[in-house]
């Protein structure tokens, strides 16, 4: 059997890694010209993200080039301290949440898939593909095509997968938020290594940690309507941050700043799969960033994948296992990410509200125990 995995990503070399684990021959085929090396700020692969790579034998780098970061202190923009809580659950043998760069995370699993063997094929962009029945042939913008038993879309929240798939689908939904931020080394900028400091400020929401190394990683939300973009964001952001009882202000004007992009997630999507065809990752159930789960979900998609593809009688009872064993999980990630994306955009009287309930939700949505069913889930071959 030989999959066509349409996208690069995170999920495109897990997925195909975790195929070949089974028995399923894999080709990733990637719409841009290149890959991904230094594209992108940096996020959160979540422990039960490092527990699914660990199941693909491909967590090692990931946790070498990382960073830990085990705990979260909330903040107001007035400097009061809200509460802290765990950034997951530390798995079995003490692996704690890590923060990377995204460069470095697409990098050591698209290194790790090649070095097993897979292949790549970039500048491969899908425009359309056809079922017979007995087998899928996906075709590309330069005029080529390739055919195999199963597509397999890991081709992120825009997905033209989907679109083909299920013109009716939902469209990614805008959360309301632009998001950017960068890394900076500066002596004024300091804090506690592995500690993750969020500030719901009275404009916007800021983010940091501290490396080992003494690197300050931040990053911002800014509450903005859809496509009001301006010439150049650091003087919108530093006012945005302005009034706050911090240092953000001040690192936005001096630090690097990377580009600001809109958040999106997905609603629930009424059709997964059809034929031989099916959506996984951010094609399938995007989350908003607030969740720190994106990539994470995304691996463990390509597990479960693997494992249903060896064990039901076809793929047709494949596609149904993985979709009723992920649908639920992933679906209340995305609810969950929303809310607190929510939280960030507060207006005035809102925010006066978030502030004084906080350590209320804290306690009570995003104590360890609470959380468990997020962090402490976990998938196998």
């Amino acid at each position: 059997m030989k999959a066509l995995v349409i996208g690069c990503g995170i999920g495109g070399p897990a997925i195909a890694m975790a195929l070949r684990e089974v028995g399923v021959d894999a080709e990733i085929f990637e719409a841009y010209g290149a890959s991904a090396d230094g594209v992108g700020a940096f996020l959160n692969v979540a422990s039960n993200g490092l527990d699914a790579l660990r199941a693909l034998d491909a967590h090692r780098e990931v946790l070498r080039a990382g960073i830990p970061t085990p705990d979260l202190v909330m903040w107001s923009g007035t400097g009061k301290r809200l509460g802290a809580v765990s950034n997951g659950l530390a798995l079995d043998d003490g692996t704690v949440s890590h923060t990377i760069l995204r460069a470095d995370l697409h990098r050591i699993v698209r290194e790790e898939a090649v070095r097993r063997g897979i292949t790549i094929s970039y500048g491969r962009r899908m425009v359309s593909f056809e079922d017979t029945g007995d087998r899928v042939t996906a075709r590309f913008e330069d005029g080529g095509e390739a055919t195999g038993d199963l597509l397999i879309a890991a081709d992120g929240v825009h997905s033209r997968t989907r679109r083909l798939l299920d013109p009716t689908a939902p469209e990614p939904r805008y959360a309301g938020l632009y998001s950017g931020g960068g890394i900076v080394r500066d002596q004024d900028f300091t804090g506690e290594p592995g500690v993750y400091h969020l500030v719901f400020g009275k404009r916007a929401f800021f983010g940091y940690t501290v490396a080992e190394s003494g690197e300050t990683w931040w990053f911002a939300n800014l509450p903005r309507e859809l496509g009001d973009v301006p010439a150049d964001w650091r003087p919108v952001l530093a006012e945005a941050f302005e009034s706050d009882a911090n240092f953000s202000a001040d690192l936005v004007r001096r630090a690097e700043l990377g580009p600001m992009l809109p958040i999106h997630d997905l609603p629930p999507l009424p059709t997964w799969h059809r034929g031989r065809v099916l959506l996984t990752g951010d094609a399938a159930h995007a989350t908003s960033p607030s969740s720190g789960q994106g990539a994470s979900l995304a691996i463990e998609d390509a597990v479960v994948l693997a494992r249903c593809l060896r064990d039901a009688g076809d793929h047709r009872a494949a596609f149904r296992l993985f979709e009723s064993e992920r649908r639920g999980r992933v679906e209340r990630v995305v609810a969950y990410a929303r809310t607190i994306s929510n939280s960030k955009a507060a207006g005035p009287v809102a925010r006066v509200f978030r502030d004084a309930l906080m350590p209320y939700f804290l306690k009570r949505s995003a104590s360890q125990e609470s959380l468990a069913w997020m962090y402490r889930h976990q998938v196998s071959l």
